[in-house]
């Protein structure tokens, strides 16, 4: 049996969604789609699938309704319009259980549809984080983060995968990027959001993360700033634990 359960919230991408399923299968994994009030049809799902239907609420909300669901000690989130790259769960696997204090495991993105390519971020960095969301959704994360954190903030409808690590790190668990990629992200032009309320909700939310990069800002030495903000960081990751 399965120790990942790969969770997709579908909303009218059916067109995609057998792609993203047989994706998480052929690397093993329990899947579970959640279809968040879908208005046009879905495809035939493998009969070990397990669907699971909702009114529409929301990606987040059907979301949190997938992971709850899981048995398992890993999950991952997988839009219904992208694909896992063969390998990836047993690359993300090895890090979390060398480490038990990590939190999440993620790689690289590969585009392909309307753009090709392959998107690199820097290593994970807590500081960094605070200014610009580097890891995207399909990390591999361990189910005890999900319960420590809630899972998805059904108030955002946009950036709610970064809001998501944002609080992660205030409950002490940090993420480790693996040099390969682990997703195939889809670009169409039905991606492209609006995400400026989003980003206010982020830093004006109570916890004390995002206040410390404000007051680091407002510091005149850049080094001094940093090294602040960092020490900041880790004694409320730390507290956390």
């Amino acid at each position: 049996m399965s120790d990942v359960t790969v969770v997709i919230a579908n909303y009218n991408y059916g067109v995609y969604l057998g792609e993203a399923v047989q994706s998480a299968l052929g690397e093993g994994a329990r899947v579970v789609v959640v279809d968040d009030g879908s208005t046009e049809p879905l495809p035939s799902l493998p009969d070990d699938v397990e669907l699971v239907r909702q009114e529409n609420q929301g990606v987040a909300a059907a979301r949190n309704n997938g992971w709850r669901r899981a048995g398992t000690p890993y999950v991952l989130f997988l839009d219904a319009d992208d694909r896992l790259a063969p390998g990836a769960l047993e690359l993300l696997r090895a890090p979390l259980e060398a480490d038990p204090k990590l939190g999440f495991a993620y790689g690289r993105m590969r585009f392909f549809g309307d753009w090709e390519g392959e998107l690199r971020f820097p290593p994970y960095d807590p500081y960094a984080l605070l200014y610009r969301h580097t890891i995207g959704l399909s990390a591999l994360v361990r189910r005890q983060v999900l319960e420590d954190t809630g899972g998805f903030d059904p108030e955002f409808r946009q950036l709610e995968d970064w809001e998501l690590w944002v609080n992660a790190l205030s409950h002490g668990w940090r993420g480790l990027q693996v040099d390969a990629v682990t997703v195939e992200y889809r670009r169409h032009a039905i991606k492209i959001a609006r995400r400026g309320k989003e980003i206010r909700l982020l830093i004006h939310r109570p916890g004390g993360l995002f206040a410390a990069r404000m007051i680091a800002d407002a510091l005149a030495n850049y080094e001094q700033a940093l090294q602040e903000a960092r020490r900041a960081i880790d004694d409320m990751v730390d507290g956390a634990k």
